[in-house]
């Protein structure tokens, strides 16, 4: 397993934050069902994210954290999904930057 932590900044309240998660996760299972397994997102007390998803067999588990500032992300991937992990993390940066209006041009 190789583990990995992305930062993404933001300038929203934490509820809003929130919001657009939940609602990300709503469109990535209806945009994605037919390319990815399950996607199981829940919250957890302390406020994180549980994400958990599941790519051609392989399954990716996340945490991600909303902080003042800036989103903390961070998850596994595991065997050979590793050998793709600059790629994993521009894409999270590229998504999660757009979904909270902090994409880089």
């Amino acid at each position: 397993m190789k583990s990995m932590e992305v930062r993404v900044p933001h300038s929203l309240d934490p509820d809003e934050v929130r919001r657009r998660l939940d609602a990300a996760v709503v469109r990535a299972r209806d945009d994605y069902a037919d390319k990815v397994g399950s996607i199981d997102a829940s919250w957890r007390n302390d406020g994180r994210l549980a994400l958990n998803l599941d790519v051609l067999g392989v399954t990716i588990d996340s945490d991600v954290e909303i902080q003042p500032a800036e989103l903390i992300v961070r998850l596994q991937v595991p065997g050979m999904a590793g050998l793709f992990a600059g790629k994993i993390r521009s894409g999270i940066e590229q998504r999660l930057g757009g979904l909270l209006g902090t994409a880089q041009a």
